[in-house]
């Protein structure tokens, strides 16, 4: 009995404690916020600033697939420009084919957990057969050469200076693996294998102002921080095949027959899909080359990455995509005949167009010669001007994952954000724009609206501010598997809409957005950056809303606390008093409906939380208060939104 009695006294005094606001104005509103003022490198108006530098890595490629054994041999010769005002004395690179060796870190951390970065089987990673170094005509090797799982530090002869070059040479070869880890691999289909082929070639780390080197190890989840080069590769596979890459493909007469050089050039000058290789040509000989090799050739410039991929059971369809400048690309799908389903991979092309066209004329245009889907094994993953989806994927499933992985053109491949440490900036940004794409795609075919989307579902609020889910201030390999759908795509997401939805407005916001967008457009923007730039563009200050969003995991609750009346009566006005329950503040919009049908409604700025957790207002009623509703158009994600709300008592 006694301990019933403790335990009924201590749920009683819990929920005393949970009724009690927890909300801390001075906390919330501190004006310290920015950790450092701005400089010649990054202006504290969020601008890249005046003396902003970054390093270029220039590509030149050369590889070969082999069939018979899934192996690509490569040389690749970098040039890597030092813009930056140190003095280098050595070079960092990426291997990220070493994270599908059994003993790799990537592998350690995710084998025996499971989930999407998880790799059964493993390879050998990169086998680098030579390393040479030229400076100034002359070759010489390394000093040394040190490799540490996914990443080799290269050491110089002499020093790179400012504004000096060096060539970095490097012959290698690796397996591709079935699965590897849902961003390259190959699929087996009946006409062949489907090879999507990605981190392919040795790529220089990015050495910024904010770390110097950045050198996080490829785990898995975290992406890719790359630097911006232009780069040059070709591709020699079996004439049976066809490729497909990043960027322009420079000889297609010498790539495909002559029928089909004629459909290549049709499309490039049509607004609707035209069959380049159909279904039934799969299988016919005559529908390539009668070589033994076809060396296929990609340029593209201002990029940090490219990818391709290659089959001989491709079907292949392209069209033109119209810019809002005048220029045209165009928009490219291969995919195997089981892909050809009810709404499937034959409307890929209709969908990479519209998706395409609608990022370039709202945000930017789109800069790439081409935009290539390709199905395969790869769930969904995004390379300049070229992405890898499902080969199962169909209807809103293959509108979703390709518009999606498109989306990643504007982040981060325009906006070159760190993904190894902030997911949040390119998954989130990108899933925002997102749902602006799914509207406007052919009458809003496929948008669909689940709990997931919903702010005011109590499954959703529970699930994206409950005190198991990761915040988004944190490296991606540290955020629970389960939780990154939320922590990097869906909260951060939400998070602009409210901004632009609550805080903003349409108009303040899209125009902040663009101009960050226009800024960063193939640079390195940091955190602080985006939040600067946001800040300045709308002329509002942002701390408390990124302090609760971003570095925090704080919660909305607004509750309507009390109605009085003047003197007791409701004819000489009304005072309604509301708590901010929780730690994270928001402007607040109140609608009070009275007995004689006349309506208020009132947009309180989120100043009204400054001095404290209540805040009381008047309002000119002529009858009784019937109801007070807190966010009438469901607008914010609200922990509680029973106390949303106070009725009369009958």
């Amino acid at each position: 009995m006694k301990k019933s009695a403790l335990t009924i006294a201590g749920l009683c005094m819990l929920l005393v404690t949970f009724s009690q606001s927890v909300y801390d104005a001075k906390e919330a509103f501190n004006p310290q916020f920015y950790p450092y003022p701005g400089n010649d490198f990054r202006s504290a108006s969020g601008e890249p600033g005046p003396k902003y530098w970054q390093n270029k890595a220039d590509y030149v490629i050369n590889c070969k697939i082999d069939t018979s054994k899934h192996t690509v041999t490569g040389d690749v010769i970098i040039t890597y420009t030092n813009n930056s005002p140190d003095n280098l004395r050595f070079a960092w690179l990426q291997l990220d084919q070493n994270i599908y060796r059994k003993d790799s870190r990537g592998s350690a951390t995710t084998t025996e957990a499971g989930g999407r970065w998880a790799n059964s089987n493993f390879t050998d990673g990169y086998v680098i057969s030579s390393v040479q170094l030229e400076t100034a005509g002359v070759t010489y090797a390394p000093d040394k050469t040190i490799t540490t799982d996914t990443r080799m530090q290269v050491w110089l002869k002499d020093q790179l200076k400012t504004n000096e070059s060096v060539k970095i040479k490097i012959s290698y070869s690796f397996t591709i693996p079935e699965y590897g880890t849902d961003r390259m691999g190959r699929l087996k289909t009946k006409n062949g294998w489907v090879y999507e082929v990605a981190q392919w070639f040795p790529r220089l780390c990015v050495y910024d102002d904010i770390q110097g080197w950045n050198t996080l190890p490829y785990a898995g989840a975290g992406e890719f921080y790359l630097e911006y080069g232009d780069i040059s590769f070709n591709i020699t596979a079996p004439s049976d095949m066809i490729v497909v890459g990043s960027g322009e493909l420079l000889n297609p007469a010498e790539c495909y027959t002559d029928e089909q050089l004629k459909r290549w050039e049709a499309a490039s000058n049509s607004d609707k899909t035209v069959m380049i290789r159909s279904a039934k040509e799969v299988a016919d000989k005559k529908s390539r080359s009668k070589t033994a090799l076809t060396t296929w050739r990609f340029a593209i410039q201002n990029t940090r990455d490219v990818a391709w991929a290659a089959s001989k059971a491709f079907v292949q369809d392209a069209a033109r995509i119209n810019l809002r400048s005048g220029k045209k690309c165009m928009a490219i799908s291969v995919y195997p005949v089981e892909s050809i389903t009810k709404d499937g991979w034959q409307r890929s092309t209709e969908f990479t167009k519209a998706s395409i066209e609608h990022y370039s004329n709202k945000w930017f245009e789109f800069p790439y010669p081409a935009a290539t889907n390709v199905a395969g094994i790869v769930g969904g993953m995004e390379y300049p001007g070229i992405v890898f989806c499902s080969h199962e994927a169909a209807g809103a499933g293959l509108w979703g994952v390709t518009d999606h992985e498109f989306g990643h053109t504007w982040f981060p491949m325009i906006v070159g954000s760190n993904e190894r440490k902030y997911a949040w900036m390119d998954e989130g940004f990108n899933t925002f724009i997102n749902d602006f794409s799914t509207a406007a795609f052919n009458k809003g075919e496929f948008e669909q609206q689940s709990f997931f989307d919903d702010p005011t579902s109590d499954f959703s609020v529970k699930w994206v501010f409950g005190a198991e889910m990761d915040g988004l201030y944190n490296v991606p390999e540290v955020v629970q598997q389960g939780n990154l759908g939320v922590a990097a795509y869906m909260k951060p997401s939400l998070m602009l809409h409210v901004l632009r939805n609550t805080v903003l407005g349409a108009e303040r916001f899209d125009m902040a957005f663009a101009e960050y967008i226009r800024r960063w457009a193939f640079k390195h923007p940091t955190p602080w950056d985006f939040f600067h730039t946001m800040e300045n563009v709308s002329g509002e200050d942002l701390g408390w809303f990124w302090r609760g969003w971003v570095l925090n995991t704080w919660k909305i609750d607004q509750s309507v606390k009390a109605v009085n009346y003047i003197d007791e009566k409701p004819a000489n006005g009304a005072q309604v008093t509301l708590e901010n329950k929780e730690k994270l503040p928001m402007p607040v919009t109140v609608l009070i409906k009275e007995a004689n049908g006349k309506e208020h409604k009132l947009n309180l700025p989120v100043e009204i939380w400054q001095r404290g957790a209540e805040w009381t207002f008047s309002v000119p009623t002529t009858s009784e208060i019937k109801e007070v509703i807190l966010d009438p158009d469901n607008q914010l994600p609200d922990w509680d939104r029973k106390n949303n709300s106070w009725k009369k008592a009958f």
